[in-house]
Order: structure tokens, then sequence, then C-alpha cells
């Protein structure tokens, strides 16, 4: 079936969309009433929210049109989208009103309580003079929520923009979005339920419709649309009065489209099967669908396509906790499509869940320089050479992050600045370090543990879900390949007890790998080290790895590159080795195409901070000491990473 719709050329924009956008707060525990839940994830939420959020991920330019409180929620939300590629430059702060809420349960798989808090909220005081008429004529389409159209001031504003579009060749997409709590229609604390027959409301939305090339709702949203007591009824009284593309949303059973005459039945439209998977949640599904849809659509691509991006959008959705977070990325659906027939646990689908994990828009880090002082047992010692109290440790640790963000301000070095710190000694110190946007890595080993051991014991898992996101889990591990088995195979376990770990918190793993003294070395050790990691499914996102030869350093990244194209790279540790030598160790690490920099700690904070902790030197002169031989190796690395000069070999033949 094609997809005739003309759709205006050299446009910044694919989408606008317009409606609600909120905080989703979901319940931590299946199977329990709302009422029994006890804790919640905080995701980002709202029908036009999670549709512009899933079009950014799948490769579209979409744009968000709406209001959030001008408070810590707003930000939360348009700092979500922005991180995806979405155009918030017209979300508007609102001084006036709170961000909306909803709360979400998982009762089973067919009973999801929610409760929305809504009243008096942000995005519902969108107004006429939010909408530009420059900004709108800058996309190819417009979508607007039904919520919106459900106060008299956001229909104002939706129609106002809806008119833009016409008078700028936009196409305009309506997805019904009904929801009989948002329209007084039950009572507030039953937003569940799906459908309330209302002449009321089905006069409204038909005084609308004629506005919109494509409207797409579920069989319950058409039938409040149409407001019959039959589906094709309800689809005959839409095409009576809009002369748009109906898409219906069936549920597993996939979905209609109807680009002229309704037919007899449903099932003599165009229909196309969704995926069979098993369900875990329904919310967000439609707004998945709709990414989906629009992702095709909008690329011209045939009906048949736009449905299949629909149906496997909305199937990945429902197998996942949360709403836009469970978006899949382009990569993930191409994936998807490819093996359909395998996938109906999606959620335990290794390589699917390593995509969603891995193509999802991260922070670029090319280059990095990574001041370590994650040591626990060093700076105990240290502090018991210099006779000093331990605490006075955080302290100190504390003016280390302070050296490391005046090295970032007058290096201008934002983007490419670390740190690595623990949170026993160093709890201050991460406090300090979050939220600035630097490169953190945070240790969950027991120092020096042969067979490695977790300084949480067997509560690793619950204890990351206290972790901000962006912090990094850092493990260093003695592993040899040529351990004895039983060894290595303990070894081995912990690791994937780590990864699952991870996998389940959301955060990145850098695996620090140290051969263990007691084995014979060759140069090839960690190589092999590395093979064998790999080969039983670790594909940690950092590996942190000690100066080796050049021709290793080719060979580490040959490997990469075959194993994991997605490994974010590797910095390079320091041992306690001089500046000096570690000056000479980054020659061949120079021509490395994975290593992104250095990990470096006691080269740089050895000596200053026993002098520190013996009161020979005061803070100032313990942050410019430190400064001063971390600014030196960052030199000594940038130097290696230069450009070679070219080189002109001046002819002493005339010019002819």
């Amino acid at each position: 079936m094609k997809n005739r719709t003309p759709f205006a050329a050299d446009r910044r924009l694919d989408l606008i969309c317009i409606g609600r956008l909120a905080v989703d707060l979901y319940a931590h525990q299946f199977g329990a009433p709302l009422e029994d839940v006890t804790s919640f994830a905080r995701y980002l939420g709202g029908s036009a929210g999670n549709a512009a959020f899933g079009a950014a991920r799948l490769g579209l330019k979409s744009s968000m049109l709406t209001r959030v409180g001008d408070e810590q929620n707003g930000r939360f939300l348009v700092n979500a989208l922005a991180r995806e590629g979405c155009d918030v430059s017209h979300v508007k702060f609102d001084p006036q009103r709170l961000t909306a809420l909803a709360f979400l349960g998982l009762k089973d798989r067919d009973t999801f309580p929610l409760l929305f808090y809504r009243d008096n909220c942000a995005d519902m005081a969108l107004d006429e003079s939010d909408i530009e008429a420059g900004h709108i004529a800058q996309s190819r389409a417009l979508l607007v929520s039904g919520t919106h159209l459900s106060a008299p001031a956001v229909l104002r504003a939706s129609l106002r923009a809806l008119e833009y579009a016409r008078a700028a060749n936009v196409r305009t997409a309506l997805d019904i979005d009904y929801r009989p709590v948002l329209w007084g229609l039950t009572g507030k604390g039953d937003g569940a339920t799906r459908f309330v027959a209302n002449d009321s409301v089905t006069a409204h939305l038909q005084r609308v419709l004629p506005h919109f090339d494509l409207v797409v709702g579920t069989e319950e949203e058409f039938m409040i649309a149409g407001g019959e007591t039959t589906l094709i009824a309800s689809l005959r009284a839409v095409r009576r009065v809009a002369a748009a593309t109906l898409v219906i949303k069936r549920g597993p059973l996939g979905c209609a489209v109807i680009d002229g005459a309704i037919p007899v039945a449903i099932d003599d439209a165009f229909n196309r099967r969704g995926m069979m998977v098993e369900v875990l949640n329904v919310l967000g599904a439609g707004d998945a669908f709709m990414a989906g849809f629009m992702r095709g659509w909008l690329r011209g691509e045939d009906y048949e396509t736009c449905c299949d991006y629909a149906n496997a959008c909305g199937a990945l959705v429902v197998s996942r906790h949360a709403c836009a977070p469970a978006m899949p990325t382009w990569e993930e659906l191409q994936y998807t499509l490819a093996n359909t027939a395998k996938l109906e646990r999606p959620d335990r689908d290794v390589h699917l869940t390593r995509l969603h994990r891995v193509t999802v828009p991260r922070p670029q880090w090319d280059e990095v320089f990574v001041f370590a002082f994650d040591h626990r047992a060093q700076f105990l010692e240290m502090a018991h050479e210099a006779d000093a109290d331990e605490t006075r440790l955080p302290r100190l640790k504390q003016l280390l992050v302070q050296a490391v963000a005046e090295t970032e301000t007058d290096l201008k070095l934002q983007g490419h600045i670390g740190l690595l710190a623990d949170d026993r000694q160093g709890a201050d110190a991460l406090a300090d370090a979050t939220g600035r946007g630097w490169w953190i890595g945070r240790p969950v080993e027991v120092p020096g543990s042969n067979p490695l051991e977790f300084d949480q014991g067997l509560s690793l898992a619950s204890h990351l879900l206290s972790w901000p996101r962006e912090h990094i889990v850092k493990c260093l591990v003695q592993f040899h390949p040529d351990d004895a088995v039983l060894s290595r195979l303990q070894q081995e376990t912990q690791l994937l007890t780590l990864n699952e770990a991870v996998q389940a918190s959301g955060h990145e793993l850098l695996l620090e790998i140290i051969p263990p003294k007691s084995l014979p070395r060759e140069s090839d050790t960690v190589l092999r080290a590395l093979k064998r990691l790999y080969n039983i499914g670790l594909a940690p996102d950092w590996w942190k790895l000690e100066a080796m030869s050049a021709s290793q350093w080719a060979a580490i990244d040959a490997l990469i590159a075959e194993r994991d194209p997605y490994c974010r790279g590797v910095v390079m540790l320091g041992l306690d080795a001089s500046i000096e030598a570690l000056r000479q160790s980054f020659v061949p690490a120079g021509g490395s195409r994975s290593c992104r920099g250095f990990a470096v700690g006691r080269t740089i904070f050895r000596e200053p901070s026993g002098r520190w902790l013996r009161n020979e030197i005061d803070d100032a002169a313990l942050i410019a000491q430190a400064r001063d031989n971390f600014e030196v190796l960052i030199g000594c690395w940038r130097e290696q990473r230069r450009p070679a000069p070219v080189t002109v070999l001046h002819s002493t033949r005339q010019a002819a």
C-alpha cells in the first residue's frame, strides 16, 4: 500500500510534537497495587513527549512544543529530550505552574494502575502566544496530541499551530490519545480507564478532525472519535468529516491503515500483523508505535514498512519497564525486524539488550584525561607514614577534585577531563565532582582481592541502584588467561555477576586488567586475557590497561574492532611509574585507535599528598603541585597525538 503523502523538502525539522510532557514515576515493584508500591523510577513521559523522544531516537529531527515547570522536573525533561537530539528551543519554562506527574503501576499483565497529577500543570497552560509561525514552517509535519484538544486554552494553541501548518505546507497528524480522566469523565484516581462514551467529546473531536492528514488511534479511540457503537460505524463517521489516512492500532493483531473508503470489516482493510511478545507493560506502547510510524511516513516508505516499524517499536516497549527510555534506536529496530521470529522475549535477547545500552546517545569521549585517586589502601598507608589522622583523607580527596576542576578551566578541557574516586574516603569528593559533565569512575572491588571480591559483597546489584547514572563502574581484576582452571573460573563468575548488575542498573562498566605477578608474563598476556573475557560474553564499555608495545596496541585495536565495535575505548593506567617513564610509554600508545587517554593516580598525587599529610604544604600548594603533575602528563599525551609535520620536498626542477 503506497504512501503518497507529499512532504515539503528542505526543512530543518522532520516533526514538531504538541501535547503532554510529564514526569512518569514507574513502580519498581511488579504485582503490587499502586497503594502498596514503595519505590519508583523517574522517566520522561507524556504522549507527545514520548513520541518526540522516540522519533529522535529513530533518527528523525524532532522538536517539542509545550511548557514545563521552571523547576527540577522541568529541567529533567528538557535535558532528557536534548540528550536524544530533540530540539527543545520551543519548550517554555512556566514560572507559575509545576510539571505534570503520572504514577504508574504494573499489577499484572492486564492491569496497569495510573494516577495523573495534572491540575493546572505546565503543559496544559500552552498558549497561542507560544506558537510561532516561523517555527512551524521549519518542519515537514506537525503532530498534535488529543489531550491538547480537551481544554479551551490548549485547543486554541493547537488550532493556531494547525493554521500555521496549513499555510506553510506542513503535513498534520493527530494522536487521539483519549484518556477519559483528562476529559473529566472519571474520578481523578481512575487514570487506567481507556474508554468512556461521551457525545460531547465526540462532537468536539469531529470539529477538529478535518484539520488532519493522518489520524492514529486504538479501536477505542476511534470509537470515541466516531461516536458509534461499533468500530466500522465509528470509522465511517470519522470518514464523513475527515479525508485523513486512518491508522488503527489493534494491539497484538498489529494495525490497519485506511486511505480511502471504509471497508465492510476491519479485516478487509490493509492490515499488518505485529510481533508476538510477552507483555510486561503496555504503557507507552502507543507512543512507541507513533514514533515508528512517523519514521516510515516521513521518509516516504510504503505503509507496509511504516506499520512494521510501528508494530516492532510497540512490541519492544511492551516488553520493557518504562515508556521513553524503552524506545528503540534505529539499530535496535533493524535487528528486531531481521529477527522477529525468535524475539518472543525481547528483554531476554542478549544482543538486543546490548544494542539498547550502546546505541542510545551518549557523551563522546574521544580523548579523556583521568586523575585516579580511588586508591584506598595507598592513602591509608600514606596517612600512617605521615602520622596523620585518617579522617583527613576525605578532605584531601576533595582538594584533588578542586585540582581537576582548575585544570579543566585553565586548559579548556571541557569534555576531556575525568577522575576515579572511591565512595569510602572519597564520598564527599564524588559528590563535588558529580554533575559537572566529567568522566567519573568508581571502584567496586575489594582492594587487592584475588580471587575478586566486591566491596559491597553480595549486595552489589542493589548498591548500584543508589549510584548516579553518570558514574562508571570500575573493577580491577587480577586476571591471567593461564591461571589454574578453578581460580580462573571463579574470577570469571564474579565478572559475569558484575556484568549482570550493570546491565540491570544501566551504568557503564570499566574493567581494569592487571595479570597477577605470581604467574609468568608474556608480551601477549593482556591481549589473551581480553580475548578470553570476550569469549565468555563480557563486553565492557571501557578497558583500563597497562602500557605495552606498539604491536600489542595494534593487536588490541584489532581485537576490539572485531569483537565489540561499540566499545568506548581504553584508558592507560600508570602503576606508580615516574612521569618520564609514562612519557615514554605514551609513545607506542600514541598510534592506538582505541586508547583514548590515561587514568593515572600515584604518579600525580603521591608526593604532594604526602607533604600535605605531613603539614609541610597547605591546601593551595597541594592543589598547585597535583595540577602541575597532571598537566605535565596531559601535555605528554597530547604531544604523542599531535599530527606529524608534513615534510615538503623542494624540487630543483624549473616549473614548466
